[in-house]
């Protein structure tokens, strides 16, 4: 039975695979989390590729902390670069294909209509450059691998902003969330059937991809739609960025051109509010 190694494995993502992995009976997956793994730590990766016949690795261990990373610029580089060059290393020397997840914050908002997979990148911040730094630290150690972009990930596990609203709505009658920065909402648990569907099928067009569900929203509408879906009775305002500051800047406009996915997969692509019913009414 082949082996697929899924790092960050208490994280959101990993959760969500873990949740469907029964429908790749073929396979056993080896879900690996702080502290008993770490990534940034060369000889342990080893050992483990060295114990395991490793056919796919799924990077889902990340430093995510957008803003705190403005601060730690270091952690943020070891685990986002560093970690993710020692797992395609050892994929490269294993014969294993390696699924990197990426980020809509490679991108720094300014061109106006969808990103497709080869704009320039041009990330604004400590969070979103190591992000970067660890597509070509994968792109460059192999080459059979997948770079998957997603944003503005939730599901119903971890912490997201989906989890954020729905405590803050109970605590608050009044809340202001950002307006002006645009985006698409990911259900995790979509994006878990998508990195499936490419260890099932054995898929071999390799490279990057974007991901994320369908349509376009801001983190008011976004929301919003929460609120309502989730029937909280909270009052939300629209604010300006300006009016929010942050340690890390935000891109004002992340949505992703998906065709590529769509076309190489053959699949279709929920619209984020469809996913977002189904997670809040699972």
């Amino acid at each position: 039975m082949k082996n697929v190694l899924v790092t960050g494995g208490n994280g959101q993502l990993a959760t969500c695979i873990k949740d469907i992995d029964s429908r790749a009976s073929e396979y056993h997956f080896i879900y690996v989390d702080l502290p008993d793994f770490d990534i940034t730590d060369k000889e342990i990766v080893n050992r483990l590729f060295e114990a395991n016949d490793i056919s796919h690795c799924i990077n889902c261990a990340a430093y995510t902390a957008v803003d705190k990373a403005e601060s730690e610029k270091e952690l943020a580089y070891s685990v986002n670069v560093t970690g993710a060059k020692n797992l395609a290393e050892a994929c490269d020397e294993h014969h294993a294909i390696m699924i990197q997840i990426s980020t809509d914050f490679v991108f720094d908002g300014n061109q106006g209509f969808s990103y497709k997979e080869n704009d320039k990148t041009n990330p604004l911040g400590v969070y979103g450059a190591t992000k970067w730094q660890g597509e070509l630290a994968v792109s460059q150690a192999l080459e059979r691998h997948f770079v998957l972009r997603t944003s503005w990930l939730y599901s119903e596990f971890g912490h997201n902003f989906v989890k954020t609203m729905q405590r803050l709505g109970a605590e608050r009658e009044i809340l202001n969330v950002v307006s002006d920065q645009i985006g698409t909402p990911t259900y995790a648990g979509d994006l878990a059937k998508v990195i499936l569907k490419i260890v099932q099928e054995d898929i071999n067009e390799y490279g990057t991809y974007h991901y994320s569900n369908e349509g376009v929203a801001s983190w008011y509408d976004f929301a919003m739609a929460i609120f309502e879906i989730a029937e909280i009775n909270c009052n939300v305002l629209p604010i300006k960025t300006e009016a929010y500051p942050t340690p890390a800047k935000r891109p004002s406009f992340s949505v992703m051109d998906k065709s590529k996915i769509k076309n190489a997969l053959q699949i279709e692509i929920p619209y984020w509010r469809e996913s977002l019913v189904r997670c809040l009414t699972n």
